[in-house]
C-alpha cells in the first residue's frame, strides 16, 4: 500500500523523528482522542476545505479506525474515492496527524458511519514545531510569485498572513494565483526583514475565501514549503521566535 502525501503544512520538514511506529502507541493515541472527544479535521485531494470529524471507535485487533460521517454528503462521497486523506487533531498541546488511503462505509451503534485501516504510523508533533506567527502589519512580509502581472509585466507580489515553518499563508486580493490544491509554485521569494530573501517551491493546500467588511472577497491561500533547505529554515524559525519575543514583550506591557 502505498503512502499518502505527507505535506499538509509540514512538507519541507523531515517528519521522520516524530514518527510512531509502534501498533500498541498508536491505538493507544487514538483512543485518547476518541476518550477525549476532539475534533479532527480531515483533509482531502481535490477539496480545499477541510471536513470535521469524531472518532466514534478504535479497534487495535480488528484493524480498524471508525469515525463519523462529515456532515457534508458530497465531502462523504469524495472521501471514499480519495486515495490521500490526512487527519489532524490535537491531543494534551500535541498535534496529532495520520492518513488514510482507503475510506470504506460501516455500521456503528446502528448508525451510518465510515472506516479506515488502523494506521501503520502516526506523526506527533509539539505546536511549536510548526508554530504559526502572524505577520506585523506595520513591518507586513510579502511573497513574490512567478506569475506576471499584465499591467506591470512583472511577477506579483502578495502579502502575508502568516508564516511557519512549515509554510506560509498567502492573501490573494485580486484573486489572480491558480489556488487549484497541489498546484506548485517555484522559485517564490519570501520577503523577511533585514533584506532576508527566502526563495522556495510552495504547493497549495487549502483555499479559504474571505469576506472582508466592504464586501469584497480575497483568497486565502494555505502553502507548504516544499525542499526548503536547512538555512533557510532556520532564518524562518530565527524570524518566529523574534516575532514571538516582540509579541510577547508588548503583552507583558515592556514595549
Amino acid at each position: 500500500m502505498s503512502m499518502p502525501t505527507e505535506h499538509n503544512g509540514y512538507g519541507a520538514l523531515d517528519l521522520n523523528p516524530y514518527k510512531v511506529h509502534s501498533r500498541r502507541e498508536i491505538a493507544s493515541l487514538l483512543r485518547a482522542i476518541h476518550e477525549q472527544r476532539q475534533l479532527v479535521r480531515v483533509l482531502m485531494d481535490g477539496i480545499g476545505e477541510a471536513s470535521m470529524t469524531t472518532l466514534l471507535e478504535v479497534d487495535e485487533a480488528g484493524d480498524s479506525v471508525i469515525f463519523d460521517v462529515p456532515p457534508d454528503d458530497g465531502v462523504a462521497a469524495h472521501l471514499m474515492r480519495s486515495h490521500n486523506v490526512s487527519f489532524e487533531t490535537m491531543l494534551d498541546n500535541i498535534r496529532i496527524v495520520f492518513f488514510a488511503t482507503t475510506i470504506s462505509t460501516c455500521v456503528h451503534a446502528n448508525l451510518p458511519a465510515l472506516s479506515m485501516p488502523l494506521p501503520t504510523s502516526l506523526i506527533r508533533l509539539q505546536r511549536r514545531e510548526f508554530y504559526r506567527v502572524a505577520t506585523p502589519l506595520a513591518a507586513p512580509v510579502r511573497c513574490t510569485i512567478q506569475v506576471m502581472d499584465e499591467e506591470s509585466g512583472q511577477p506579483i507580489i502578495f502579502p502575508l498572513q502568516n508564516v511557519s515553518g512549515g509554510g506560509i499563508a498567502i492573501l490573494d486580493e485580486r484573486r489572480l494565483l491558480d489556488a487549484t490544491i497541489g498546484r506548485n509554485y517555484k522559485d517564490c521569494q519570501v520577503f523577511l526583514p533585514g533584506s532576508t530573501v527566502i526563495i522556495t517551491t510552495v504547493e497549495i493546500r487549502n483555499l479559504q475565501e474571505i469576506v472582508l467588511d466592504n464586501g469584497k472577497v480575497l483568497n486565502r491561500l494555505g502553502c507548504v514549503f516544499l525542499g526548503l533547505p536547512k538555512p533557510m529554515l532556520a532564518v524562518i524559525q530565527r524570524y518566529i521566535t523574534k516575532l514571538e519575543r516582540e509579541q510577547n514583550a508588548r503583552a507583558n506591557g515592556l514595549r
